[in-house]
């Protein structure tokens, strides 16, 4: 079966991590580039039609854009994920895609420099998470790459948590009763992701962890269980 993914993405078109963003989300669904269709969801927002014409919507990261901070695009761009919603359309966000979904379902995100959060980090399990047909498998604690500073301060109402960390309390979540999942985490990366993304944003290190890229660098580590979430999540609603 091969399978036809829709990625919406909301990146400049001159950010150097377009293409990387894309090649992330290849390794972690193991499926082809081709198999990935890409949509600039701040100027072109997709219809019906085109949401229709793919097995799945992956909702990815951001590196200039915050939905706090919002902009003329923001609202065709919840609108999106709306309709995804309505359509029951089997979707995984992650990072600035999870603060999105939550935001358009009726969440609030905010912009808290507090509980900004960069690295490997271990998270923990909610009890729904534990009994989550997808998330159970990661056990009751596990390492994802993180990194973000807006963050998820109310999920929306059917939206159920399933997972968070020891500064933030919402890190993962699924619509109740739909194949839509979300994390703040990113399992699409590994380290040599991460550091791919940080040499192009290195302020973000300076800024949250607060230490040298070199050491920064030095503390990530591999992420298996969290990189397994993506394929976990084809098979458990395609089969494939």
């Amino acid at each position: 079966m091969t399978l036809r993914f829709l990625l919406f993405q909301i990146r400049r078109p001159n950010d150097p991590m377009r293409a990387n963003e894309v090649a992330a989300f290849s390794w972690a669904l193991g499926c082809p580039r081709s198999q990935i269709t890409v949509i600039d969801l701040i100027n072109d927002p997709p219809g019906t039609a085109t949401l229709a014409a793919h097995d799945m919507v992956i909702i990815g990261g951001a590196g200039d854009f915050s939905v706090p901070k919002g902009g003329p695009w923001l609202e065709g761009a919840l609108d999106a994920m709306r309709t995804l919603d309505a359509l029951s359309k089997p979707a995984f966000a992650s990072c600035w895609g999870f603060q999105a979904l939550a935001r358009a379902l009726g969440g609030t995100v905010v912009t808290d420099h507090g509980r900004a959060e960069l690295g490997t980090l271990m998270l923990q399990l909610t009890e729904s998470g534990l009994k989550d047909p997808l998330f159970r498998q990661l056990g009751a604690s596990f390492y994802a790459q993180v990194g973000h500073h807006d963050t998820v301060d109310v999920l929306p109402p059917n939206a159920i948590s399933l997972a968070r960390s020891s500064l933030v309390d919402n890190h993962a979540f699924r619509i109740a009763g739909k194949p839509i999942y979300a994390t703040q985490f990113h399992p699409e990366l590994r380290p040599v992701e991460m550091k791919q993304r940080l040499r192009s944003y290195p302020q973000y290190v300076k800024n949250i962890a607060g230490v040298s890229v070199d050491t920064f660098f030095a503390s990530l580590r591999e992420t298996p269980k969290a990189n397994n979430l993506l394929k976990a999540f084809v098979t458990s609603f395609f089969g494939a």
